[in-house]
């Protein structure tokens, strides 16, 4: 038999479904009841075994706005009126009973102020803007009222100003400091793309920065031995290297000595296909070092799927085991198919996951086995 629900039990359901759907609403008001919830009243036979408790429930509902009240006809307690459903009919009413009234006015208010100013206030005529207004509806609520209007005014600026070209710190906004958009760039760019159909802000992209040692000075532009350089300016360079090594870490990168006819590239992770941009490395035996992980054979999973070939060394099961008092656990293992790997490297990361999820980082493979494994892989 369904229990009496009590105020409290109500006002809990309420911020719940407040919860889940004040974004959607801020943006457009249902057409349905914003919440129809059963009350169950006790029964006869429940006031009777306490009439104390049936008292105290109905009149904990007197007073509630939005509570339907139903008369019952009981043998032994005659004619009884009883709160029987609590129909709170919009938002409104609903944020107000669940305590979130101040919230949801701020909501219905940013939502209604951001539709205007994009087109009109119609939400139907632009269903992607209403779509990140409601996917972003928490973030905007909790600016406070001097961050959305500078919000406001960015969005304002970036669509009077589609092709900019300025550096993303270099906007011309009072009251925007210098960090302001680089802060809240994600929420800026996804409300600016909703609403204009554009990618991007129509500013200058930073610079990408590859970091490399040229080994050998022969290579090395300007005798410039360590370089980090945009990726096309890198790109340009008129350099046949014989070696091309690429590195995970930077430590494994500034360690290495000089090398006849050598490049390393610091890999920077997951950025390693950025290798496949760079004419003279892609076209020149690669040599890959990772860690000993799922993110490192992750990783060259990466980079052999932009239709690079690879060696690789130290990143074998007989290398993991035997610098088994190296190991360390792996926090986070990475996931996948790992589609590009070699059978072997297929294996390590079983091996991987067989020894308890473990990891040996590159760095701590001791620096004279590792030199001397690198220099009869990049001769054989």
């Amino acid at each position: 038999m369904p229990v009496p629900v009590t105020v409290a039990a109500a006002r809990a359901a309420a911020a719940k479904k407040y919860e889940k759907y004040a974004a959607a609403w801020a943006v457009e008001r249902p057409f349905a009841p914003a919440l129809a919830l059963p009350l169950h009243p006790p029964t006869e036979r429940t006031a009777l075994s306490d009439q104390v408790t049936a008292v105290a429930w109905v009149r904990s509902w007197a007073g509630q706005e939005g509570v339907e009240w139903g008369e019952r006809a009981w043998a032994s307690l005659g004619r009884q009126r009883v709160p029987v459903r609590l129909v709170l009919a919009n938002p409104d009413e609903l944020a107000s009973f669940a305590g979130c009234l101040p919230n949801w006015r701020q909501a219905r208010s940013r939502a209604a102020a951001l539709m205007a100013r994009a087109n009109g206030g119609e939400p139907g005529s632009m269903p992607e803007l209403r779509d990140a207004l409601i996917r972003s509806m928490r973030a905007i609520t909790l600016l406070d009222e001097a961050d959305f209007a500078r919000l406001v005014d960015v969005l304002e600026w970036l669509s009077s100003h589609p092709d900019s070209g300025l550096y993303i710190r270099q906007l011309p906004i009072r009251g925007v400091d210098t960090k302001w958009v680089g802060r809240h760039e994600p929420l800026v760019a996804k409300l600016y793309s909703a609403a204009t159909g554009r990618t991007g802000l129509g500013l200058a992209p930073k610079p990408d920065l590859i970091r490399l040692r040229f080994l050998d000075s022969s290579l090395a532009p300007g005798g410039l031995s360590d370089v980090a350089a945009p990726l096309s300016e890198v790109a340009s360079l008129a350099i046949r290297p014989r070696t091309v090594f690429v590195f995970e870490n930077l430590e494994s990168v500034l360690a290495m000595p000089p090398w006849p006819g050598a490049v390393v590239l610091h890999g920077s992770g997951y950025a390693v296909d950025r290798v496949s941009k760079l004419p003279w490395a892609a076209s020149a035996p690669l040599i890959y070092w990772g860690d000993l992980d799922t993110h490192g054979l992750a990783i060259l999973n990466r980079l052999r799927a932009q239709a690079l070939a690879p060696n690789t060394v130290l990143m074998d099961l007989a290398t993991l085991d035997a610098f088994s008092d190296l190991w360390v656990p792996e926090p986070v293992p990475a996931t996948g198919a790992f589609a590009y790997l070699e059978p072997d490297e297929k294996a390590v990361v079983e091996g991987l996951r067989e020894r308890g999820g473990i990891r040996l980082e590159q760095e701590r493979i001791p620096w004279a086995h590792a030199l001397a494994v690198l220099r009869v892989v990049s001769e054989a």
